[in-house]
């Protein structure tokens, strides 16, 4: 058999050339698992739609942030819409099968989580969702209507790990750290640590008369519609940097500036671990531990309050309490010994922010990623020439 002839006829056989529409198919398939590689374990651009974090991140500012720096986290849904987080922008439906689900796992970081880091990671209570009230706090429903009502009113769905709500916040403690706060000024492991200067708080402010020009206030960055509300007669609450707060002290018709904290000892359940025999509130806490990978606690009526959802529903063991004695896993405990770390994460804007005050601990396996930089910042509310804020454009975020 003559080999070169059936080797030239077969190089000589012109190769089917792909139509336009297959064309256009390879490269959207080649498009999305690229971005969707990059997106899982490198970087994610991520947009902040809330106010929690300013002044040090604006609503409205694009962000990304980076997988590589703690590590990527190996997807724990794998079955999903490719960019869609949990649910279908048209239908609302859910975005991703739960049928298949992975254990956590990381690969490898090039740091560890510090302190005052910002950090993306998946809203711990978002477990649980009410579908018709997306926005709202499913336990803080329940807490305040009950579960039957909420069950009765509301579609309940739960989610798993990674198909929770994306949060953005400062890590203000680490694993094995004790926080706490008082008169507003958190403290970790006994040193106080002073708010961020692009962070914010309230304070209530009198003037000396009531004619005063607020047009003065914007100039120095306050926002008079969202900043400054009326009190009391001459009393307006500012919310501002300390900086900010600076100024406003300095004018001659200005009386006093206070920081508006709620008073020690005056108890709000609203707030981590909602034990009524904790006199607690969003400026007064602690102390607390957060706990740490090998970590033992021994399990009683102080630490249980603290620690029992991290024990249950973060690490996935089965708690009841029969009589004076906590039963895991079938078996009488009295002490516990953690299998993750955990951080506390807080907002700048310290009086406008859901954080770990209110729901505790993030566990290592809903963090997501670092905050790198903001690459675009869009403001709805500037005039047309104003819309784009050019001043914090590639701007790193620290």
């Amino acid at each position: 058999m003559n080999w070169k002839f059936w080797q030239k006829r077969k190089d000589a056989d012109p190769k089917k050339k792909k139509s336009k529409g297959r064309e256009w198919t390879d490269a959207i398939i080649f498009a999305v698992v690229a971005a969707t590689i990059i997106r899982v374990f490198f970087i994610e651009a991520y947009t902040i739609p809330t106010g929690s974090m300013e002044r040090s991140l604006l609503v409205g500012d694009f962000l990304f942030v980076s997988k590589v720096n703690y590590g990527a986290r190996i997807p724990m849904t794998p079955i999903a819409f490719p960019f869609a987080h949990h649910t279908m922008p048209i239908t609302g439906t859910k975005a991703y099968w739960d049928g298949v689900q992975w254990k956590y796992r990381r690969l490898p970081g090039l740091t560890d989580i510090k302190r005052n880091d910002v950090v993306v990671f998946n809203f711990p209570e978002g477990d649980t969702v009410a579908l018709e009230q997306q926005d709202h706090n499913y336990y803080e429903m329940v807490r305040s209507l009950g579960w039957q009502s909420v069950h009765s009113q509301f579609t309940i769905v739960s989610r798993p790990v990674d198909k929770r709500e994306n949060y953005i916040k400062r890590c203000i403690g680490i694993a094995g750290d004790v926080v706490s706060m008082k008169n507003g000024l958190v403290s970790i492991n006994g040193k106080p640590e002073k708010l961020k200067p692009t962070g914010q708080i309230t304070y209530a402010v009198k003037f000396k008369t009531a004619d005063v020009n607020f047009s003065i206030f914007e100039g120095m960055g306050f926002n008079l519609q969202s900043d400054i509300t009326g009190l009391a007669q001459n009393t307006y609450e500012f919310t501002g940097t300390e900086t900010m707060m600076d100024q406003v002290r300095k004018l001659d018709f200005v009386e006093s500036v206070k920081e508006n904290t709620a008073v020690e000892g005056e108890q709000s359940l609203d707030v981590f671990p909602h034990d009524p025999n904790r006199k607690w509130n969003v400026d007064n806490f602690g102390p607390i531990t957060i706990p740490k990978k090998g970590w033992t606690v021994k399990l009683d009526s102080v630490t249980m309050p603290l620690y029992e959802r991290s024990i249950r529903i973060y690490e996935g063991n089965k708690v009841e309490k029969v009589g004076k004695d906590w039963m895991i896993n079938g078996q009488k405990a009295d002490t516990y010994t953690f299998k993750m770390d955990y951080y506390w994460m807080m907002g700048d804007n310290r009086h406008n922010s859901l954080d770990s005050r209110y729901w505790g601990f993030v566990p290592e396996d809903h963090v997501v990623g670092k905050a790198l930089f903001i690459w675009m910042s869009y403001d709805t509310n500037g005039s047309f020439f104003s819309k784009i804020r050019w001043n914090r454009l590639l701007r790193g975020i620290h």
